[in-house]
C-alpha cells in the first residue's frame, strides 16, 4: 500500500487499484469545516480522474466517522450560498452529474448528519454493530440539504426515511442495516470489511462493466426504465467486443479467473 497524499482534513492511500480516502480531523470527531470539505472534494475528483483507480474507500480516523458539520465555520457559506467545492474538485455529496467509479464506505461511532449523507452518497456501506446514527437537521432549524432529502426515501423507502428526518431522532446500526441504509455489519474495524468489498470489485470485476453498471443504474433513476432499457442491448453488445469482454469469454471457457486491463 503506497501513500499518496495528504491534504490535511483528508487522508489519500492508493492500494493497487483502490484509492483509501480517510476522513482525519478527530480532534474535532470530524466535523466538516471547509476546508475539509474542500480536500473531499479534490479525493473524488481523483477517484474519477485517474484511470487505474476502479474502487473508493471512504472511511474515518479517531473514535467516530463524523458528527456532521463543523457548522461555526460552515454556516456563512450556507447562508449566502456559497459553494462548497473549489474549481479543481467534484461536490463532496456527489451530487454533480453521474459517477462512474464506485465507493464503499465504512462507519462506526458517531454518524451524524452530513455522514448519513456520504453514506447514501457512497454505493456500498459497512458499518460496526455500535455505530450510532442521527439526521437532525430539522433540530437545528435547517434541513439536510447534501442528498438525503432525494436519497434516503429511494434507499429506505419513504416512511423509514421519514421517521428518522422528521424527527431528528438517533437509531442504532441494527436499524440502519434493517432499512437498508448498511448493507454489512461488522464487530470491529469497517475498514477491513469495506476493503474486501473494494477489492473484490477492483480485482474481479470487469472495470468497464462496473462502469456500465453505474451508469444504467443512474439512467434508469433519472430517465425512467425505458431510457435504461434502450441501451441494454447496444451496451452489452459494445463491452462484448472490448478486449475485457474476450477476456471474459475466454477465461469461463478456460475456466479460470480473469485478468481485466479496463480496455
Amino acid at each position: 500500500m503506497n501513500f499518496e497524499t495528504d491534504y490535511g482534513t483528508v487522508t489519500l492511500e492508493r492500494d493497487e487499484h483502490i484509492l483509501l480516502i480517510g476522513l482525519n480531523r478527530p480532534h474535532k470527531r470530524n466535523a466538516f469545516n471547509r476546508a475539509m470539505l474542500h480536500d473531499l472534494s479534490r479525493a473524488y475528483a481523483l477517484l474519477e480522474s485517474d484511470v487505474e483507480l476502479r474502487c473508493g474507500v471512504l472511511f474515518a480516523h479517531g473514535e467516530h466517522f463524523t458528527a456532521g458539520l463543523d457548522l461555526a465555520d460552515v454556516a456563512p457559506l450556507i447562508a449566502d450560498g456559497s459553494d462548497f467545492y473549489p474549481p479543481d474538485g467534484r461536490d463532496p455529496w456527489r451530487l454533480d452529474g453521474d459517477w462512474t467509479t464506485p465507493v464503499v464506505a465504512a462507519a462506526h461511532g458517531r454518524v451524524l448528519t452530513l455522514g448519513i449523507e456520504l453514506l447514501l452518497a457512497a454505493d456500498i456501506r459497512v458499518a460496526t454493530r455500535d455505530a450510532r446514527f442521527s439526521q437532525l437537521e430539522v433540530r437545528r432549524g435547517i434541513y439536510p440539504f447534501g442528498g438525503a432529502t432525494l436519497r434516503f426515501p429511494r434507499e429506505t423507502g419513504w416512511g423509514n426515511a421519514m421517521r428518522w428526518m422528521l424527527t431528528g431522532d438517533e437509531f442504532d446500526a441494527a436499524e440502519a442495516h434493517r432499512i437498508g441504509l448498511i448493507q454489512d455489519l461488522v464487530d470491529a474495524d469497517p475498514l477491513h470489511r469495506a476493503r474486501e468489498i473494494a477489492h473484490t470489485i477492483a480485482e474481479s470485476a470487469a472495470p468497464l462493466g462496473v462502469r456500465a453498471i453505474l451508469a444504467s443504474a443512474h439512467l434508469t433513476r433519472d430517465e425512467g426504465d425505458q431510457a435504461a432499457i434502450d441501451k441494454l442491448a447496444p451496451t452489452v453488445a459494445h463491452l462484448f467486443t472490448t478486449a475485457d469482454g474476450h477476456e471474459g469469454m475466454r477465461s469461463f471457457l478456460e475456466r479460470r479467473d480473469a485478468q481485466f486491463t479496463g480496455r
